[in-house]
């Protein structure tokens, strides 16, 4: 199973990240600006269209209140597994850390879900850090 695993720092307190990852039908909106472009709920999952024009159905595992996390599966597609979370740490005086981990299978897919995954770090960066990730 490929394991992918990425952190970033984020010049924003933990509690505005956290509340912007865990508002799943606003992705596009408060937490992944341009790297998501659309969100359509439905019960117990959220459809989310990429810039990239890929759509997936991710079924939400749970919120963690407690512990700033959100775990998400993909289901459908290309996929054969697939278990993501995303999870929120205080970092230094007012910064946080997100660090988001996705297992998956089939391997081969793992480049291109990292690169993804890359590009959406940057969206959530530019997106909590210009202020504007409220409401």
């Amino acid at each position: 199973m490929a394991f992918i695993y990425r952190e970033i720092r984020i010049d924003a307190p933990p509690e505005l990240v956290w509340d912007a990852l865990r508002d799943v039908g606003a992705l596009h909106r408060r937490l992944a600006r341009g790297f998501v472009t659309d969100v359509r709920l439905e019960e117990g999952a959220r459809v989310v269209t990429f810039a990239n024009g890929i759509v997936a159905r991710e079924l939400i595992v749970a919120v963690d209140e407690e512990r700033r996390r959100l775990v998400w599966s993909v289901v459908g597609g290309r996929m054969t597994h697939h278990n993501a979370s995303a999870q929120v740490f205080p970092d230094g005086g007012r910064g946080s850390r997100f660090v988001w981990i996705a297992d998956l299978l089939p391997h081969g897919l793992a480049p291109a879900i990292s690169a993804m995954m890359d590009q959406g770090l940057v969206a959530i960066k530019r997106t909590l850090e210009d202020g504007r990730s409220a409401g």
